[in-house]
């Protein structure tokens, strides 16, 4: 009788287990008498009856499903297996473990910056963390209508929004932006929890957001590395100045033909101009300074420096008064 009675039994287990599968759902076939539940390390299985939670257990290792199994579950306590007969449930396979997945921007992203109209566009990239965290709004909202649910899936749905966060935080959290890495934790914060409390409602959980680097267009990111070797971060005027300089030394503006050479007589010619017009500006004020100045003022010992040995009237020898003491003619 035993022979007959466990042909019939079936192993309740994740089959087709993969690493990047968030859950797997066994559905679809009768549960018999004998059968035995299987859940490996880093798996919950959840029973489900028509939608419903019926018990979820957490423990790995193997169960009987008769006598460890069915006496915990909500509404199915009393179920008893008839001979040729047994229990038609659902049994969800959750994946536990927490996920780490990589993430890029597929297009630059143009953010406002003064200066620029168009913005700035700027790539980035990195990593986030996400798991399971409510098996009801994961079934409510997604394992009702899938059968498995892939961290591809998860990927998608993250990076569909991840580019609108990316200019919301860069905003409001990047300082400078032409060092945004420095602020990169500020940004990557504000962005893991607008990204958690959308995902919240799926059941799942955005444990962590990193963001690893971000770059620039190659111009741009020439004009930063030259304005830090020249220490002139965010001075666009004098980083233009040295462009020229540097250009016109190493002979890049010449040879490329007359549009290339009008276009260095061009620049030379405004670089010229405003050396010039520095230089009159520097004039000119010297010049205010020199006039603002007071003239110097004969001292008294100086005026009697002045002042004739004798007197022009009579030729008497003067002393030091203003007037001959002989003939009492002033002297000059």
């Amino acid at each position: 009788m035993s022979f007959f009675r466990n042909q019939f039994a079936n192993v309740v287990e994740w089959e087709e287990f993969r690493e990047d599968m968030i859950f797997y759902k066994w559905k679809n076939r009768e549960i018999k008498k004998g059968s035995k539940l299987i859940i490996r390390p880093g798996q919950d299985a959840i029973f489900l009856n028509n939608g419903s939670i019926e018990g979820a257990f957490q423990e790995d290792g193997e169960y009987d499903i008769e006598s460890q199994i069915i006496p915990f579950l909500s509404t199915l306590k009393g179920f008893k297996f008839g001979f040729n007969s047994g229990m038609r449930v659902e049994v969800l396979f959750v994946n536990t473990k927490e996920f780490t997945v990589k993430w890029g921007t597929k297009n630059a992203i143009n953010i406002p910056a003064v200066g620029l109209p168009g913005g700035m566009p700027i790539r980035a990239n990195g990593t986030f963390q996400f798991k399971v965290n409510d098996y009801i709004s994961l079934i409510d909202k997604i394992a009702g209508i899938k059968n498995q649910y892939l961290v591809e899936d998860v990927k998608i749905r993250i990076t569909s929004v991840l580019d609108q966060l990316l200019m919301k935080w860069i905003v409001t959290e990047g300082k400078d932006m032409f060092n945004l890495q420095a602020n990169a934790f500020e940004i990557a914060k504000g962005i893991r929890e607008d990204l958690d409390s959308q995902m919240v409602e799926s059941g799942l959980t955005i444990t962590g957001f990193q963001i690893m680097s971000f770059s620039y267009p190659k111009e741009v990111q020439d004009m930063i590395n030259k304005n830090a070797s020249h220490g002139m971060v965010g001075n666009i005027d004098k980083y233009q100045q040295i462009s020229m300089i540097d250009s016109m030394s190493s002979g890049k503006n010449s040879g490329g033909g007359t549009a290339s050479d009008m276009a260095g007589m061009m620049m030379g010619m405004n670089m010229a101009n405003q050396m010039i017009d520095k230089m009159n500006k520097q004039n000119q004020q010297q010049t205010q300074n020199q006039n603002q100045q007071p003239a110097p003022t004969a001292s008294p010992q100086n005026q009697d420096q002045k002042r004739p040995n004798f007197c022009p009237n009579c030729g008497t020898k003067t002393s030091e008064g203003n007037f001959c003491s002989n003939c009492g003619h002033k002297l000059v």
